[in-house]
């Protein structure tokens, strides 16, 4: 009886994120993954994980340092799953905006990443998020399930429209805190959460599986 080799998932290293806590959830869920920021093993991988932590600022000249904004372009370009993670999705909008600059993103969707209006703030804790119908994200993922938030910055409006009815459009999730934002996003080759999903115990394990299954 044959069995199929395990994913091979690279953890974009470009200095702003939590590689090793990345590392340990995606191995947990049976892939073979690598940390690095060399760029052919990051675009020949089956899967590209980009995770941030810090500023939107900082992250997007840290990635752009490594080629890492290259790369993901390339890769989505071919049909190659890519993730990002916490600021690592933020950076994927047309531009993010911390202490009045504005600073470009890679623009893979319109959008802005702007200051939660919240009583508290970062959100930071556990929080439900609202997905919708066909989600292969949260597939086998009850309502209630919660997920491990750590932010300041959102993206408080998504503006994409798809006028063409045969391209199917991204399914986007939602959480609220203070007010709803964005918490992820699926469309195509490209995935993203808010949250950490390494990070938020059996559930982020679950939704790192949904994903490790579609490559």
């Amino acid at each position: 009886m044959s069995t199929s080799s395990p994913k091979k998932v690279v953890v974009f290293d470009y200095g702003f994120g939590n590689v090793r806590s990345a590392e340990r959830a995606l191995a947990r869920v049976g892939a073979d993954v690598e940390i690095t920021r060399d760029y052919d093993r990051a675009m020949n991988a089956d899967g590209l994980l980009v995770p941030g932590v810090g500023a939107f600022s900082a992250c997007m000249q840290g990635l752009k340092e490594a080629r890492g904004d290259w790369i993901i372009g390339r890769r989505l370009s071919g049909g190659r799953p890519v993730m990002g993670i916490c600021v690592g999705m933020q950076i994927l909008f047309a531009q993010g905006i911390e202490h009045g600059v504005e600073t470009e993103g890679l623009d893979e969707w319109p959008g802005t990443v702007e200051p939660l209006n919240a009583p508290v703030v970062p959100h930071m804790g556990w929080n439900t998020v609202d997905a919708p119908a066909g989600t292969q994200l949260f597939a086998g993922l009850d309502a209630d399930a919660r997920y491990y938030f750590v932010h300041s910055y959102a993206v408080r409006e998504w503006t994409l429209e798809i006028g063409n009815p045969n391209i199917r459009a991204p399914k986007v999730s939602w959480a609220t805190h203070g007010e709803p934002f964005v918490a992820a996003v699926e469309n195509g080759a490209l995935w993203a959460t808010q949250f950490h999903p390494e990070k938020s115990g059996d559930a982020g394990a679950q939704l790192l599986t949904n994903w490790i299954g579609t490559l």
